[in-house]
């Protein structure tokens, strides 16, 4: 069953037991806007324990801010009770919940188009917001005073960015006018929480504007102190080169594309990101530039593109190079040679091993190492294709004779 089957049965069956179920949020504005929504979730006047007592599994995710995960085979569907809330303490999490009705619950939310519900029983919109306004004005507003919204839940002001990229709508100016004066508090916020928008705006249809924001609203200035704003003008122009899609790492690697490995390692350690993107920021660090060297080697090439980054590498080069026609041209080159080599084994089998470099008389070492990779290196460059060349190619070497 897939999820919006599955929210639609829970829907029904909270209804059926004599209570109010609606979906809520994103995926009405989706709804609205003729998008797939990536989530349903559903708000109700069922309290927790209710909603619980009517599905044979369910999760207590958040139970003290009245959300139960419901299971509808191997789909998770998010149901939440009507919920007001006040006291925020830590520019992140209220410190007080009390269960709601439908209209104090859209009051609670951040943005006026994502504070609507939709009655599936009635086929009908619930809007106390003026969302569906917003939404034809193409607007990013918050619900209410916008000092206040930003004030309770810091993160807002990325998700204010966020749907501005994602969905290429502009934020309204007085949203925009606070969000500036309050950009400074955004560090209060987790790493891996900013870490997660960023890589939402990535993934936007529209990251370069997405990123612009970020820089102009003050948002990157406080995530990111140590660049300049010559460094924040060549990250959002070198963002605004590449078409396609962006992940985080290439998100990352484009907009901190000016500044050095050391010092971008150094910035990107509060936003706690894994080891894998880090690995891979790093690798794309290392090997900027390779693919636009004239005298680029085959085995060189190989060894770039059986490396999981090598399309990210290749797109960031390129969008660097923009407005660079000689560079430009090697890398268009390389794409032709990459093309060559669809179907060839980038990383095959040595064709011989470190053992049998010893029985030749290598004394074991460094030496070892060094003559086999220079030997791999020889194979990947096709210049020595059979176990019996490469066995004669150390034995030469040791007489001297290369």
């Amino acid at each position: 069953m897939n999820l919006k089957n599955a929210a639609i049965e829970v829907v029904n069956t909270i209804n059926s037991n004599g209570y109010l179920a609606l979906f809520a949020g994103g995926c009405v504005r989706d709804m609205l806007l003729e998008r797939e929504p990536k989530d349903y979730d559903i708000a109700t006047n069922a309290s927790p324990e209710v909603v619980s007592g009517m599905f044979s599994r369910t999760i207590e995710v958040g139970a003290q801010f009245g959300v139960i995960m419901v299971m509808v085979g191997d789909v998770q569907v998010e149901v939440a009770t009507f919920r007001s809330e006040s006291g925020y303490v830590d520019g992140r999490r209220p410190g007080k919940i009390e269960f709601a009705d439908a209209k104090e619950d859209a009051l609670r939310r951040d943005f006026t188009i994502n504070g609507m519900f939709y009655d599936l029983k009635d086929a009908k919109v619930i809007d106390y917001v003026d969302g569906r306004l917003d939404l034809t004005k193409r607007c990013i507003r918050t619900i209410g005073e916008s000092e206040l919204r930003f004030s309770e839940d810091y993160l807002r002001m990325l998700r204010a960015v966020r749907f501005s990229a994602q969905l290429n709508f502009e934020i309204e100016d007085a949203t925009w006018q606070q969000l500036k004066k309050q950009s400074y508090k955004i560090t209060q916020i987790s790493g891996e929480r900013i870490a997660s928008e960023i890589e939402s705006v990535c993934a936007s249809v529209n990251p370069s504007k997405g990123f612009e924001l970020l820089v102009e609203s003050g948002l990157a200035v406080a995530i990111f102190p140590d660049m300049s704003s010559s460094d924040f003008s060549v990250g959002v122009d070198v963002i605004s080169n590449i078409s396609g899609e962006i992940d985080l790492t290439l998100g990352l690697a484009a907009f901190l594309s000016s500044v050095s490995l050391k010092d971008a390692t150094e910035m990107l350690k509060p936003l706690k990101l894994s080891r894998k993107v880090l690995s891979s920021l790093r690798w794309i660090y290392e090997n900027r530039d390779s693919l636009t060297k004239e005298d680029l080697s085959l085995g060189e090439l190989k060894v770039l593109l059986s490396n999981e980054n090598y399309q990210n590498l290749y797109t960031l080069e390129l969008a660097i190079c923009t407005g660079d026609t000689q560079r430009i041209d090697t890398l268009l080159e390389v794409a032709q040679r990459v093309k060559a080599l669809e179907g060839v084994e980038l990383c095959p089998e040595p064709l011989i091993n470190g053992h049998e470099i010893m029985n030749l008389g290598v004394k074991k070492g460094p030496e070892i190492g060094k003559i086999y990779s220079e030997l791999y290196m020889l194979q990947l460059e096709e210049e020595i294709t059979t176990k019996e060349e490469a066995l004669e190619w150390v034995t030469l070497k040791l007489k001297g004779s290369l």
